[in-house]
Parts: structure tokens; C-alpha cells; sequence
């Protein structure tokens, strides 16, 4: 694998994930302004009309639209963006936190479709339907042929809430044939993956983005972790890259003491605007770590730097990603929409996290490679910081402004060069894709292990490591794998654990050998 080719992947998928997660006014916050009519606009809707009608091909003018706008976009800053229809709607779901479906897990394998598992208490589990089974047909619709997509499959088995579906379900462990109706239901989009007791008594909970439901299912996790009587809360924000405002609020008034500043905004008025912790009391004095790295955007960073500059607790991992603008949200009405940066956000102390763009998108979104490539990802000293941004957190702690949040320790992200690029792989779909394999050739020997069997089966399983670099090497994937042998069967046992068994027994044994989770179980900090 060439050195720029794993930074570059990594680069686009981050700047297209914090482009549409944002930091979002919410929904019930929106309002929307008047907007007239003057010289400028009449301009484009003349142009638009004379082309539509005189034009001497026939033109998609949606097309033509759809691309000025986004041009427009472009020239103001890099999260001002315009969302089309189809991928609105997709964005839509997953900030609302749900949609109506049968609740399915799925792979198009060998050109049918097979479910990896369903999802548990969903209307497919309800139904009958197990993992390893493929549904050939839907309501008569066939799902099998090379010309099935998951688009298609998407349409399909979504729907209206309490409508019905007739699937034709092929069982391999039986080799049976059967027909299964499954009425849909609202299936949740969860943005809190797990929360957890950890082996040294602290708390842990993941969360991936912050959509609507999000401060009501963190708080279903941290009130349940409560009862455990945790000694300390780890909250993981690595990999979000943000959402709505009010629900990263609403977290850190369960974290803060009433009246510490939460954030500030500014806008292009200048007016600023202050929201402070109506403090919950839950969860205000017990050891608190927040994990964050480069990928960590917008209300990822409003927590993290909230919790930074009250020092209210310690921030661990590698420097965020540096979004300090707030975007509202305009429906065109044709489904499509504008995210328009309205204000800039500040810390408590003052900071401004928005990392530089003035030399253009393009080099704003190579940051992460530029990272890379300065060892910044590797050595806390390669972080570039201006003494020209310092401030003062409120115990007199010297922190900096002016590109992503800062930690207050240190994690870097390998051992050494080279293992990272092993990390990616293993957490790519190509890895689940083996693994759903393997697991379909003796599917009801797997389903009888419990997790503390499945684990030693697999470690014990002295062809598994060879087999696995056999099917990346069919693949056209060559990895030097031998040295990270130990890492690599760690991430595959990881893998099977997930499609046979649940979140929290993944995360158990996921993060046994996470670099940051183990500093903080370490050295206590």
C-alpha cells in the first residue's frame, strides 16, 4: 500500500462525514427568514428561463441549478453546503433517529440478499427471520440477479408504519423455503452505540453523532451506569463528527454545575449569544475523561472543550478537527436543502476551534493528509499551536485556540508507522464480509458458543490467521500482516463476536486493547 494512499482515504471520508454532520441548529431551534426579490435573483431566474426555452439541445436545468448552488456555496466557507433530495432524505434519518423498515442487518452476497442479524425485539426478529437466512422475493419482487441494488433493496422493505411484507426467505441451516410476513415498524438509528462498565469500575459510552435522540439515550446509559456505582465516566466522541446543538447541551448539563458556560456564539452582527448549564446534577464531580481525535467535529468539540475549559475533566486522544461554525438548515421544498454557516462558535474561554480555510476547500480538506504527514498523528510536540491564541480554562490552565481542540493527554495513533493502515482494513467491510462468510459455512456450530467460547475457539484456531490473509490476498489486498498477527486476529475475533453476538459484547472486547481507554485504565490520570 503506497504511504499517501491510506491518509487520502481517510481525508475524503472525514470531510464528507463533518460536511453533513455539522453543528446543526436543531429543528424545533429553526426559524426562517423573509427573503425578497432584487436585481441578482431576477438575473439567474431570466437566465434560467431563457435557456430552458431557447436553448438548442434539450437540458436538465434541475441539473444546472443543483450545480450553481452549489457553486455559490463554495465561495463562502467549507460547510456551507447544499444537500440534493436523495441524499437529504438518508441525512434526515439518521439526524431523526429513525426509520420505518422491518429491521434488518444485510449483505448482497454471491447477488442475494442475507441477512447478517436482525435486529433484536424488531418486526423481522418478531417475525421469525434468523441470521443466514436470504430473502429471495418481497411482496412477489425478486431480490436475487447481479441487477439487485441496495437502493432497490432500500425501497422495497421500507414503508408506512403498521404495512405489511410477504418475504420468500430461503433458510440455508434447514435448506427450507419458507414465506414470512413482517409488518414494519420504526426501526431507531441508534447514536449512542453502547455504555458499559468497564473492569476498573468506570463507565463507558460511545457516541457517534448527535442526533435528535441522542441526550435521551446517553442519559438511559449514564443513569443505568449510576446504579453500577461507577467510580468514573469515559465518554468516547472519537469519529463524531457532530450534529445538533441542543442535544450536546443537554449532555454537558448533566456534566457541568449550574451556570458554568457550556458555549458561546457570535454572529454577523456581532451579537453573542451565551448558553450556560442548567445543571442535572448526575454526574458533576466523579473522574471524567473525553476521548476525541482527528475526526472529532463541531458538538464533539463543544463538549470536549466545555468539559476542557471548566476543567471539569481530562481530555485524551489527538487534536480535533477544528469546526467552530454553525450551520441552519433551509428546505428548498423539492426535498433538497441549504446548510448555511449563520454564526461561529467559542470555548468558555473564548476560543475559536475553527481551523484556518482560507487557502480554499481543497487544502482545508487535506488537512488530515498534512497531519499525517507532519507526524502530528504520531508525537503530541508536532502539534502546531499559535502563542498568539493562548487562553486560560477556569483554574489558569494555559489551552489554544485557532484549530480543534487540544488534549490534555496525549495518545497517538499507533505503536508505530504502518499499523494504523492494519487498523483501517480491519475495521473496513471487507473484514465483516469474511467474517458473515466463514461464519455461514457452519452457522449452527457458532450459534451454540456462548462469547467466552466463540473467543477461545477462534484463538485457538491455528488456520484462521493464514485463511484470512489467503482471502485478502484473493482480493488483490497485499498487507505485510505476519508482525501485526496478534492485532489482526484481535480485530477478527472482534468481527465475530459482532454479527453473532450483541454491542456491548463487541465493545468488551474491542476495547481490551484500545490505546486510549488503556491510559486512561492505566495511569489512572
Amino acid at each position: 500500500m503506497k504511504k499517501f494512499f491510506w491518509p487520502f482515504i481517510v481525508a475524503i471520508s472525514l470531510s464528507l462525514g463533518v460536511l453533513l454532520g455539522g453543528f446543526l441548529v436543531s429543528a424545533s431551534q429553526r426559524t426562517h427568514s423573509n427573503f425578497f426579490t432584487n436585481h441578482n435573483k431576477l438575473k439567474l431566474n431570466r437566465l434560467l428561463d431563457f435557456i430552458e426555452q431557447e436553448y438548442v439541445d434539450q437540458v436538465d436545468t434541475d441539473s444546472i441549478v443543483d450545480r450553481t448552488v452549489t457553486t455559490i456555496l463554495e465561495q463562502l466557507d467549507p460547510h456551507s453546503v447544499y444537500i440534493g433530495k436523495d441524499l437529504m432524505k438518508e441525512v434526515t434519518e439518521s439526524m431523526q433517529g429513525s426509520f420505518v423498515g422491518i429491521g434488518v442487518q444485510y449483505y448482497l452476497y454471491q447477488d442475494s440478499l442475507a441477512i447478517i442479524k436482525p435486529l433484536e425485539g424488531g418486526p423481522s426478529s418478531k417475525a421469525g427471520l434468523l441470521a443466514g437466512d436470504r430473502i429471495l422475493k418481497a411482496d412477489q419482487r425478486v431480490l436475487y440477479g447481479k441487477e439487485i441494488s441496495t437502493d432497490t433493496i432500500s425501497t422495497v422493505l421500507r414503508g408506512e408504519e403498521g404495512t405489511a411484507i410477504t418475504l420468500e426467505v430461503y433458510r440455508k441451516t434447514t435448506q427450507e423455503l419458507q414465506n414470512i410476513v413482517v409488518k414494519r415498524e420504526p426501526i431507531p438509528l441508534k447514536s449512542v452505540d453502547v455504555a458499559l462498565k468497564l473492569d476498573n469500575q468506570y463507565g463507558y459510552i460511545k457516541v457517534n453523532r448527535f442526533s435528535s435522540t441522542t441526550y435521551e439515550e446517553f442519559q438511559a446509559g449514564l443513569l443505568d451506569l449510576i446504579t453500577q456505582d461507577i467510580k468514573g465516566l469515559i465518554i468516547d466522541l472519537r469519529d463524531n463528527s457532530g450534529g445538533y446543538m441542543d442535544q450536546s447541551s443537554k449532555i454537558l448539563n448533566d456534566l457541568l454545575s449550574t451556570d458554568q458556560t457550556i458555549v458561546k456564539t457570535i454572529n454577523r452582527g456581532g451579537q453573542e449569544k451565551v448558553t450556560k448549564a442548567k445543571s442535572t446534577n448526575l454526574f458533576t464531580s466523579k473522574p471524567l475523561f473525553i476521548l476525541v481525535n482527528e475526526t472529532s467535529a463541531s458538538a464533539s468539540e463543544i463538549i470536549a472543550g466545555a468539559i476542557q475549559d471548566n476543567d471539569r475533566g481530562t481530555i485524551v486522544g489527538r487534536r480535533t478537527f477544528g469546526k467552530g461554525l454553525v450551520q441552519r438548515e433551509l428546505m428548498l421544498g423539492d426535498g433538497s436543502a441549504i446548510r448555511l454557516t449563520t454564526a461561529r462558535y467559542y470555548t468558555p474561554s473564548g476560543r475559536s476551534i475553527q481551523k484556518n480555510y482560507k487557502n480554499g476547500i481543497e487544502d482545508y480538506n487535506n488537512d488530515f493528509r498534512s497531519r499525517y504527514e507532519h507526524g502530528e498523528l504520531y508525537a503530541a510536540d508536532s502539534i502546531k499551536v499559535a502563542d498568539s491564541l493562548q487562553f486560560k480554562t477556569r483554574n489558569g490552565r494555559i489551552v489554544y485556540g485557532g484549530g480543534g481542540i487540544v488534549p490534555d493527554v496525549f495518545v497517538p495513533i499507533a505503536r508505530k508507522h504502518g499499523e494504523e493502515a492494519i487498523v483501517m482494513m480491519m475495521k473496513s467491510g471487507m473484514v465483516s464480509y469474511y467474517v458473515f462468510q466463514e461464519i455461514d459455512k457452519d452457522r449452527q456450530r457458532y450459534n451454540t458458543m456462548t462469547t467466552a467460547e466463540l473467543i477461545a475457539d477462534l484463538q485457538g484456531d491455528s488456520k484462521e490467521f493464514g485463511q484470512f490473509k489467503r482471502y485478502l490476498e484473493t482480493n488483490k489486498l497485499f498487507f505485510k500482516l505476519d508482525r501485526h498477527k496478534d492485532l489482526v486476529m484481535h480485530y477478527l475475533i472482534a468481527e465475530y463476536v459482532n454479527q453473532l453476538k450483541g454491542q456491548e459484547e463487541y465493545y468488551e472486547w474491542l476495547l481490551k486493547i484500545d490505546p486510549m481507554v488503556l491510559k486512561v485504565m492505566s495511569d489512572g490520570l
